[in-house]
Order: structure tokens, then C-alpha cells, then sequence
């Protein structure tokens, strides 16, 4: 297998150590330009030079996998104007939160692929929002494709960050997700290390079943800055651990060998008075053999943390560089960046 090039490390290691740059991941494709999670996204996160792009999984109704932020569809597609799916739109308790919508776990794929996709955040890139109707939605399968595609036709070596979403959920409802994601990788070829490959989850159960399963890929555990995974609180209740020990020197320690990678919210990083680690998670995580990626490098005011904000409202561009150096130079491996033109500019200058 043909690695990224950057100093030479294998992507599928477990540790990114010796890398010059982070690694530069198209988050959902390139959503400051295209609707999420669309064809034309994904092109725009290739074509800028992405090192890999990060499609969310949920399940339709008769198990394909399909590539959506949430499994509530109603904030990213046009299905509130379809008349006959409208009786369908119901609440459910969606990670201990109540959700209503209409829900990808209620159609069969012949159904999601008729409606269209939207802008999630219209407000913030009107842009974006002008191509709101253009595009059908994804199946994973649709997405490897694309990646081994341009792989074949470029000859870099662009990866795969997939992402789980809700396993736990999903689990109660009657998917097995790891048997489902496993048989969608062999399918597909993702599975044996033909490409670089990433899979990372909230939830830690699922990580552990899949690293049973025989695919061969980087597993990567999400870390939020508050909270408790979900599969953790659903068997334990108050007494679940927090994301915040997880992160802790200890908690670092038991995630060795379990899994290869954290992937630690930037506030982390860039505002450490939110978690009792500091700036020090990166290097924590080095030092216990875990590599160390973060989410998400946006350029507007309303997602830069407050010292980068500048004048002209929620969806001016701030001062982006300044809070991108910052995250560079914490040591971290790779960076889920909305604007991936952007941040090869950024992150593509070694630190």
C-alpha cells in the first residue's frame, strides 16, 4: 500500500510521529462550498489537494449505508416537501436527546435517493445554500468509490476518515452496525489496507467491534469536550465515564492498543480553561503512542473561538490563519477542515 506522503508514514500506523504537517481531512467533502455530504463537496475536497475526505455513516431502513451528519434528514435534504413522506416525520430520543424529523432509518435507499440535498447552515454560507436541491444524497459505497477513483487517476494517496454516527442507537433499532460496515469495506475493497483508511466514533463500543471484525484501518476515538460517550451512558447511567477522564494522562493510557487515535474537539486545544487537559491532550497523546487529530477548522466568525473573531457578524471570515497556526503548532496529526482550499494553504506550511 502506497502511503501518504508525508515523511513517509504509513496511514494506517498506529502514530503519525514524524509527520511535518497535520494531515488535511475534507469534513463531510467541502461544505464552505457545496451542501455537505454531496458529490460536488467531495470533487472540491479532492481537487484542492486533500489528504482525505470524512464521510458520516447511518443506515436506511434496509441496511445501506448512507452518508449523513445525523440520521434526522430533515435539516439537510428537501423531504418536508415530498407529500408522501410527510405522515412519516415522528420524534425519537436520539442519544438521550429528543429529535423530530423525518429519519434516514425510516426510508429504504430507492426512497433517500429521491430527495435532494440542502444546506445545513444557510444563514452562515448563502452560498453554498444557492446549490440547495442540485444533488441526490450518498451511500458510502458512492463515496470509496470517488476516493479510489481520483487515487487511480492521480496517483495520491488520498484516505477515508469514516465516521460511525449514533452505534448505539442504531443497535437498539435492530442494525449490527460493525457486520454492516465490515461487509460495505470488503465490498467495496477498503477493507485489507488497499487504501488509507480511518474509522472513528464517539462511542467506544463500536471502535472494539469493529477491531474484531478483520478490517484493517486506524481506529480513532472522538472526544467532546463535555459530556460522556453514549454507549457508556446508556449502560451506566450517571456513573458513565466522561470524555474529559478519557482524555486524561490515565485515561490516554487505557485507550493504548485499545485504539490507534484520539480526535479531541478544538476547544481543547485553543480554550484549555474548558477542559481540565489544557493544551497538553496532543502531547499526552504522543507520548502514550496515540496519534492525535482535531475537528473543526471553520473560517467564520461564529466558530473561531473569540480572540480570532472579527467584525462583520457570524458569517464574516475572522482572523482563520491565527487560530489555524495555533492548532498547527500544538503538534496535532491531522485537522477536519470545511474549506479543505483553505486549509492545504494553511496547515500544507510546515510547523
Amino acid at each position: 500500500m502506497k502511503a501518504i506522503a508525508l515523511s513517509g508514514i504509513s496511514p494506517l500506523g498506529p502514530s503519525l510521529r514524524g509527520v511535518t504537517r497535520p494531515l488535511v481531512i475534507g469534513h463531510r467533502g467541502a461544505p464552505g462550498y457545496r451542501p455537505e455530504h454531496t458529490r460536488s463537496s467531495y470533487l472540491l475536497a479532492l481537487d484542492a489537494g486533500a489528504d482525505a475526505v470524512e464521510p458520516d455513516i447511518v443506515f436506511s431502513r434496509d441496511g445501506v449505508a448512507i452518508v449523513r451528519h445525523e440520521n434526522e434528514i430533515g435539516s439537510t435534504t428537501d423531504v418536508a416537501e415530498h407529500e408522501r413522506f410527510r405522515e412519516r416525520r415522528t420524534t425519537k430520543t436520539i442519544d438521550g436527546v429528543a429529535v423530530t424529523g423525518w429519519f434516514a432509518e425510516d426510508f429504504s435507499w430507492d426512497e433517500l435517493a429521491q430527495l435532494r440535498c440542502r444546506e445545513r447552515v444557510p444563514q452562515l454560507r448563502p452560498d453554498s445554500a444557492r446549490h440547495d436541491g442540485a444533488e441526490p444524497m450518498l451511500r458510502l459505497r458512492d463515496v470509496l468509490d470517488l476516493v479510489a477513483h481520483e487515487r487511480e487517476r492521480t496517483g495520491r494517496a488520498v484516505g477515508v476518515v469514516l465516521e460511525i454516527k449514533h452505534a448505539t442507537f442504531l443497535a437498539s433499532v435492530g442494525f449490527d452496525v460493525a457486520a454492516l460496515v465490515a461487509a460495505e469495506l470488503r465490498d467495496a475493497g477498503w477493507d485489507a489496507g488497499q487504501h488509507p483508511l480511518w474509522v472513528e466514533s464517539f462511542e467506544l463500543d463500536i471502535l472494539d467491534r469493529l477491531g474484531s471484525s478483520g478490517v484493517a484501518g486506524t481506529r480513532v476515538f472522538l472526544l467532546e469536550a463535555t459530556g460522556a460517550p453514549f454507549d457508556r451512558v446508556a449502560a451506566d447511567g450517571a456513573q458513565a465515564r466522561t470524555y474529559d477522564d478519557w482524555a486524561s494522562p490515565a485515561g490516554l493510557a487505557e485507550l493504548h492498543g485499545r485504539v490507534d487515535g484520539i480526535s479531541v474537539d478544538k476547544r481543547m486545544i485553543l480554550a484549555p480553561g474548558r477542559s481540565r487537559q489544557g493544551g497538553s491532550v496532543v502531547a499526552d497523546a504522543h507520548a502514550r503512542g496515540l496519534s492525535a487529530f482535531t475537528w473543526t477548522a471553520r473560517p467564520e466568525n461564529a466558530f473561531l473561538v473569540r480572540r480570532h473573531r472579527r467584525a462583520g457578524g457570524p458569517a464574516a471570515w475572522g482572523d482563520y490563519a491565527s487560530e489555524w497556526a495555533e492548532l498547527a503548532a500544538s503538534g496535532i496529526d491531522g485537522v477536519f477542515v470545511d474549506h479543505p482550499d483553505l486549509g492545504v494553504a494553511v496547515f500544507g506550511r510546515k510547523v
